[in-house]
């Protein structure tokens, strides 16, 4: 799939959801950012197979469907940041598509994005994750993005120069 499909228009706040203990983090920063970014929260967990990896999904014997493990995921995320007291409005959705595009297409119409800066794959040294660098340079709205706390190489990795340049 080329692009991304999202349900147009996605309005409110944006979560990028991917069950790591950031986007949780990401879900409980939406919650409490609505009253005053307003609009409803939409929680995304997207999914995407590799053209390389598409001839495993249908393997005989291998009884595994990428839909319904980001629906599991998303769930369950869900419960963990709000528990029984999940914010009104709020909207789960599954979408098949690479995050970064996800994310960004449902930027189009929100008012705000809200994502962890490392997710559950890639390098854990890095500053920021593919995704939320992607987005941060992307998105048609404002994005925040989560560090864990006590993350010590959040703001050490640029001199004072780089951050004083125009």
């Amino acid at each position: 799939m080329s692009e991304a499909q999202v349900p147009a228009p996605v309005q409110g706040i944006v979560v990028g959801v991917d069950g790591s203990p950031l986007s949780i983090e990401a879900l409980k920063w939406a919650a409490r950012l609505q009253p005053t970014v307003g609009g409803p929260i939409t929680a995304i967990a997207a999914w995407h197979i590799p053209a390389s990896s598409a001839g495993y999904v249908s393997y005989p014997g291998i009884d595994w469907n990428p839909e319904e493990d980001a629906a599991t995921v998303l769930q369950s995320a869900l419960k963990e940041a709000y528990g029984d007291q999940q914010p009104e409005g709020l909207r789960a959705l599954t979408v098949e598509g690479r995050p970064a595009q996800v994310l960004v297409r449902a930027s189009r119409d929100a008012t705000m994005l809200v994502v962890g800066s490392r997710g559950l794959g890639g390098f854990m040294g890095m500053l920021l994750g593919s995704v939320s660098r992607a987005v941060a340079e992307h998105a048609s709205c404002p994005v925040m993005v989560l560090h864990a706390q006590g993350d010590e190489q959040a703001g050490e990795s640029l001199d004072t120069q780089e951050l004083t340049r125009s």
